[in-house]
C-alpha cells in the first residue's frame, strides 16, 4: 500500500518544487499554502517508509522518527546573497546519530532534474579524515573489496567522494596503489536519479538496492568516525 501511494506522491512533490523554483516568494507561497501542506504530508509519508525499509537492512536506524530525518523548508538567508525564502528541494537524511552528527547515513534528495540518493559521511573534520585515510591504507584489501565490486562500481560510477583533492595530502605514501581512496574530503557514494524513476510504483526498491550495496562502505567509514563522536 505504501509503495503504491508514493507512485503519485513524488511527481506531485517535484511539480510543486518546480513551481516554488519559479515563484520563490512569500505571497505566492501563502497563496499555495494548502498545496505545500499536501506536499509536506506526502514527503513525510515517504520518509517514514524509507526509514522502515532501511531499518530492514540497518537496524541502527529503525527507531528514528520522520522529524529526526527531515529539515525546515524555510531558508536561513541571514548570511546568503540569495534572499529566496524557501528551499528548492526536499531531503531526508537517515542517520542513527542524527542529522548533525559526523556519523554517516542515507540521504534521499528530491529536486526537479537533480534528484539523488547518497550514502556516507559529509564534511568530516581534518582529524577524522587523517585517521580514516590511514585506516584505509592499513586495511586496503578490505576497503578495495568493497569499492571495487562490479555492482558497486556500476551503481556508483566508481566515485567515493563528492569533492576529490587534486593531490595526495601531505604525509601519505606517494606509492600507495590506490591514491584515489585517499584524495577525499568526504566519503560518499551517490547516484543521480532520473525524475521518471518516480513514476514507477516500485521506485523505492531501487533506493534500497543501492543502500544494500553501499552499507559495507558506510560501515567501514562509520567504524572510524564513531570513535570521535
Amino acid at each position: 500500500m505504501h509503495t503504491l501511494a508514493t507512485e503519485k506522491q513524488v511527481p506531485m512533490i517535484l511539480d510543486f518544487l518546480q513551481d516554488i523554483a519559479n515563484n520563490n516568494n512569500r505571497p505566492w507561497f501563502q497563496a499555495h499554502r494548502e498545496e505545500y501542506d499536501r506536499v509536506r504530508q506526502a514527503f513525510e509519508s515517504i520518509t517514514a517508509q524509507l526509514i522502515m525499509r532501511l531499518g530492514d537492512i540497518d537496524e541502527t536506524v529503525r527507531t528514528l522518527s520522520v522529524k529526526d530525518c527531515t529539515y525546515r523548508f524555510y531558508r536561513d538567508t541571514r548570511f546568503s546573497p540569495d534572499k529566496s525564502p524557501y528551499k528548492r528541494h526536499l531531503g531526508a537524511y537517515v542517520s542513527a546519530q542524527g542529522k548533525k552528527s559526523y556519523h554517516g547515513g542515507y540521504y534521499l534528495h528530491f529536486e526537479p532534474g537533480h534528484c539523488m540518493f547518497a550514502v556516507g559521511c559529509y564534511c568530516l573534520p581534518t582529524n577524522i579524515l587523517k585517521v580514516l585515510r590511514q585506516v584505509i591504507i592499513d586495511n586496503v584489501e578490505t576497503f578495495s573489496s568493497i569499492v571495487e565490486g562490479r555492482s558497486f562500481k556500476k551503481t556508483f560510477h566508481n566515485r567515493i567522494t563528492m569533492t576529490p583533492l587534486k593531490v595526495l595530502p601531505a604525509g601519505l605514501p606517494r606509492d600507495f596503489e590506490h591514491p584515489e581512496y585517499l584524495k577525499c574530503k568526504d566519503y560518499i557514494v551517490w547516484t543521480d536519479l532520473n525524475d521518471k524513476l518516480f513514476e514507477l510504483n516500485n521506485w523505492m526498491d531501487e533506493i534500497i538496492r543501492q543502500a544494500k550495496l553501499a552499507k559495507p562502505f558506510l560501515d567501514f567509514v562509520n567504524d572510524v568516525v564513531d570513535d570521535y563522536i
